[in-house]
């Protein structure tokens, strides 16, 4: 089946440190829109409360032929570590600077997945280094077909 959702914003605003699969709680009418394609986590983070890490600012459309028990786009919903990796993770996440983003959605077995990263913000300054960088890429990238042309 492949991804779900894809999180394009977290690479461009985090240096991603480390990445890691959890599960996700979610209720059948997010699980029949979320297989339309119908939702986003370019604003999402997780953040841990209580033992518990919760995935806020997921926004998964209503499903269109749900009744009056479908779901709220942005809910707050819940994702599934274990007590040791949690922790591991709260640690981490004290450092200054430090976030968990969902880098994106993808199935696995039938069963929604959240692929989540350990992040560092970005600075203005590295974003830009960045664009340069992936610029001059592009650029030596068409001198070499322009040159393999020219033989």
């Amino acid at each position: 089946m492949g991804d779900i959702i894809s999180n394009s914003k977290a690479r461009r605003d985090y240096f991603i440190l480390e990445t890691m699969e959890a599960g996700i709680v979610l209720r059948g009418t997010e699980v029949k829109s979320l297989r339309a394609g119908r939702g986003q986590i370019r604003d999402a983070f997780a953040r841990i409360e209580n033992g518990q890490i919760n995935l806020y600012n997921a926004h998964i459309d209503e499903y269109n032929f749900g009744n009056r028990m479908n779901h709220d786009p942005k809910a707050c919903r819940r994702l599934l570590l274990h007590k040791n990796e949690i922790r591991r993770l709260e640690l981490k996440v004290m450092a200054k600077g430090h976030a968990i983003v969902p880098l994106g959605l993808y199935w696995k077995k039938n069963r929604v997945k959240v692929r989540l990263a350990l992040g560092k913000g970005k600075a203005e300054y590295d974003k830009r280094d960045d664009i340069k960088k992936r610029e001059s890429d592009k650029e030596l990238r068409r001198a070499m077909s322009v040159r393999l042309k020219n033989r």
